[in-house]
């Protein structure tokens, strides 16, 4: 016998399909578990997702750099999906393919295999976080310019560092992992490395709303390029997805009623995506309310010039398989 989920009384038991009423009692869920959770927070979630497009530009300007590229093959990785990997799970140590995949949830599972554990053997996890600041450092001066040694930086950077300390890492393996590195010196850097803690808070906490909706991370790009904000080639391209394993994902969302005929998000399925949002902008909350409204805000303007900067000299590409609007 099925059993009903315990842990979301509004959610279907494990084995039955999703339908798109069920997916609307369990997003009605969503508000007032955090409601309840984390009542203390009065800030609106629409600053946790402008802030986001603020200082993402800032540290995803790493997975594009050339900077980055060749310091990774000089390093012994062998091709960009290697030195992606690597880079981006060496926080958790020498984990083997099955905890990068979990932890980074929407790749496909050969995809990651190609890369590790095999990087490991050309380059230790500290070598590659080494490697990759560097790279970092190399890229923003070539980026941002005299930019970088200007007071707004420096108080970026204190600003930013002080929400990292209002983020509990419990149930934020990635995020967790990278509060363990020490911080660099220079400001430009130790904003970098702040806006790496924050977006991968953000990231934990979006994987947890996905799972929680009940998708996996095939279906998950699918409603994505369904809802029109990323294009399928841009995204299954970038994540690994065999062309019959997008259609499937497609078929199971069409059976749940979250995508229509021709492919595209239903009323139910963009409903679905909106509540998803919207939680997620709602877990980034803590280092915002740690911070205040008032400071939040200035790091948001702080932040939004040199991420138009790095965005208008070439440093994020448009569109991009992060579904990042231009900041």
């Amino acid at each position: 016998m099925m059993q009903a989920n315990r842990l979301c009384p509004q959610a279907p038991a494990a084995g039955i399909a999703w339908q798109g009423s069920d997916l609307r009692r369990l997003t009605s869920h969503f508000v007032p578990l955090y409601s309840i959770a984390m009542s203390h927070i009065d800030l609106d979630p629409a600053l946790a997702r402008r802030l986001w497009t603020a200082y993402e530009p800032y540290h995803a300007m790493i997975y594009f750099a050339p900077e980055a590229r060749e310091a990774f093959k000089a390093a012994g990785l062998k091709g960009y999906w290697m030195g992606y990997f690597a880079s981006r799970a060496a926080a958790l140590g020498a984990v083997p393919a099955p905890v990068v995949t979990a932890t980074f949830f929407n790749f496909a599972p050969r995809m990651v295999e190609r890369a590790i554990p095999d990087a490991w053997r050309f380059c230790a996890p500290e070598q590659v976080l080494a490697v990759r600041l560097d790279a970092a450092d190399r890229a923003l001066r070539r980026l941002l310019g005299d930019a970088l040694d200007s007071p707004a930086v420096a108080e970026a950077a204190d600003l930013a560092r002080a929400a990292v300390a209002g983020c509990n890492a419990a149930g934020r393996t990635l995020f967790a992992a990278h509060t363990a590195l020490p911080w660099p010196e220079a400001p430009h850097l130790v904003l970098w490395q702040a806006a790496t803690l924050l977006r991968e808070f953000r990231h934990d906490g979006h994987i947890a709303v996905l799972l929680s909706s009940g998708l996996d991370g095939c279906e998950a790009h699918v409603t994505v390029a369904a809802g029109g904000n990323v294009p399928r080639a841009t995204l299954q391209a970038n994540r690994g997805w065999a062309d019959e394993e997008w259609e499937a994902a497609a078929a199971r969302l069409t059976a749940r009623g979250w995508l229509d005929e021709a492919g595209q998000l239903s009323a139910a399925g963009r409903e679905v995506r909106a509540a998803i949002e919207a939680q997620t902008d709602r877990l980034a909350l803590p280092p915002l309310q740690h911070l205040g409204a008032e400071d939040s805000e200035r790091l948001e303007d702080l932040l939004r010039p040199l991420s138009r900067q790095i965005v208008a000299a070439g440093g994020l590409p448009s569109p991009n398989p992060l579904g990042l609007p231009d900041p």
